[in-house]
């Protein structure tokens, strides 16, 4: 069973692209997630196949369950064995002059993606999302998409394989055409079933939905893709964008098409804790890429959730509860080195290291992401911009 409509999800826990929250303010049951959303989780057997077909070590999100569930991954890894081509597909609702932390996950996967597979890319900037749900003027959103953009485009993606394009400046065409075709198969029901739309929300809510949908379809680019209108489409996302790819599953074959495959990771936390993810709305709960190295000691410090006991006596008999703690689930995003992370959980577990040191190790960690994204993101200008969103062929798009 694929699909699960907003009302049957577990009480007490809501799951979609607008809100995160978990019963009772606790942690995201994810196991029940992919029971109610009707993905499979990502097993080792699949991330082992990965490494055999691509000759490169998995990625850490994919080592330590970053990434966890899936649609049809399998069959994504079936065509690559046979030398099919496909292509990926993500995106950001820029909402927020800069991104966090959080943001940054899915474009570091879908880089390791685009490198180890060598294959083409477009990244979808729903200003038109944000300006309908965040109640942004058209222009703000518009300008904030340029910004987000810049800091995308430093995460290193390959200007020969890469289109970044915004819905205001892009949606017409094809592209239209493919909407139209998605929201003709799409009852009004159904898509209240699926996003849980009230009387009260306004019509350009409930006619988002196919906007999203189409770049799964490669007719939607044709000076990308055309004639290579059965490519297959790989969507790597946070599983709260589940909801948008149910529906273009669901409507995909009736219309001509793949369904589009998902890889899907679980949510950043927040610093006070796992109760959901990070929010852009609260600067305190998030590790900006434009935070200097003085932010990021001042926010670890104050506000990073520790599971490490209340005096040292009881932490050294104790030990820390490793499952609430927060520096050591940052840690486990960003720390490369599996031998090191293991050793920090085994000495903090047993009480011989104090949060102090885990957070410290943090804060270096961090602040040398951060500031190697700052470096590369100032690199970026205008004129690359347009570059990665101009509307031409990709030379190299397979190679």
């Amino acid at each position: 069973m694929e699909k699960k409509e907003a009302e049957e999800q577990e009480p007490g826990q809501v799951v979609n692209p607008w809100t995160v929250s978990a019963k009772g303010g606790g942690k995201i049951d994810y196991d029940k997630l992919i029971d109610q959303f009707g993905c499979q989780r990502l097993d080792q057997s699949l991330i082992d196949r990965v490494e055999r077909l691509t000759s490169r070590p998995p990625h850490v999100f994919l080592r330590r369950g970053v990434f966890f569930a899936h649609r049809d991954f399998n069959e994504i890894l079936d065509a690559y064995e046979r030398g099919d081509k496909f292509y990926l597909y993500t995106g950001r609702g820029p909402s927020s002059e800069a991104l966090h932390l959080g943001h940054l996950i899915p474009f570091m996967f879908t880089k390791y993606l685009q490198d180890t597979f060598k294959v083409p890319l477009v990244i979808q900037l729903t200003d038109d999302e944000k300006c309908m749900w965040r109640n942004l003027s058209v222009e703000e959103s518009q300008r904030l998409a340029r910004e987000n953009a810049k800091d995308i485009i430093a995460c290193g993606f390959d200007i020969t394989k890469t289109f970044i394009f915004s819905d205001f400046d892009y949606v017409g065409g094809a592209f239209y055409k493919n909407m139209v075709r998605v929201a003709k198969c799409v009852t009004y029901n159904k898509v209240v079933g699926i996003f849980g739309f009230s009387g009260e929300d306004h019509i350009g809510k409930v006619s988002f939905p196919p906007v999203q949908a189409v770049p799964s379809f490669p007719s939607s680019f044709p000076h990308l893709f055309n004639g290579k209108d059965h490519l297959r489409c790989l969507i790597p996302c946070a599983i709260d964008q589940d909801p948008y790819f149910r529906m273009t599953r669901d409507v995909a074959p009736r219309i001509g098409y793949h369904k589009p495959a998902l890889i899907e990771s679980s949510f950043f936390p927040a610093l006070q804790g796992e109760t959901g993810k990070m929010s852009a709305s609260d600067p305190n709960s998030a590790i900006y890429v434009t935070d200097s190295g003085k932010d990021i000691k001042n926010k670890i410090n104050r506000y990073a959730f520790s599971g490490g006991q209340d005096s040292i006596e009881k932490h050294r008999q104790l030990g820390a509860n490793l499952e609430v703690d927060i520096p050591i689930k940052y840690l486990s995003f960003f720390l490369d080195d599996d031998l090191e992370l293991e050793n920090i959980k085994k000495e903090y577990g047993a009480g011989r290291m104090l949060t102090g040191e885990v957070k410290k190790r943090l804060i270096e960690v961090l602040t040398e992401l951060v500031e190697r994204h700052r470096q590369a993101r100032a690199a970026v200008t205008d004129e690359m911009v347009d570059a990665f969103m101009a509307v031409r062929p990709l030379p190299s798009m397979f190679s």
